[in-house]
């Protein structure tokens, strides 16, 4: 996956929201809907961006979908920033061996 893909499913508040939870603990839609103000269909549409861009999966329970973070799918995220956090700290080491 890439991190244009992951930044756009985190820049809507909801999906950030649907991944505290799942953080803590896998859920079907019908658990995440209960926790958030929106609709189970909302909730489906926030989940299939989300798997789209890598940062969720989901395995079948009977007729239920099982939703969970996959915490592997925030690794082209974290290189993106990284590029901007590695440049701060060596400006920083270069400043401070001055």
């Amino acid at each position: 996956m890439n991190a244009q893909l992951a930044l756009k499913a985190l820049s809507e508040p909801r999906r950030c929201e649907i991944l505290d939870l799942l953080r803590a603990s896998p859920m079907a839609v019908v658990e995440i809907a209960e926790r958030v103000d929106v609709t189970q269909q909302a909730v489906s549409q926030h989940l299939k961006v989300l798997e789209h861009a890598g940062l969720v999966e989901a395995r079948r329970e009977g007729t239920r979908h099982i939703y969970t973070v996959r915490p592997e799918g925030f690794a082209p995220v974290e290189s993106f920033v990284r590029k901007f956090w590695d440049d701060k700290l060596k400006d920083l080491k270069i400043e401070s061996e001055r």
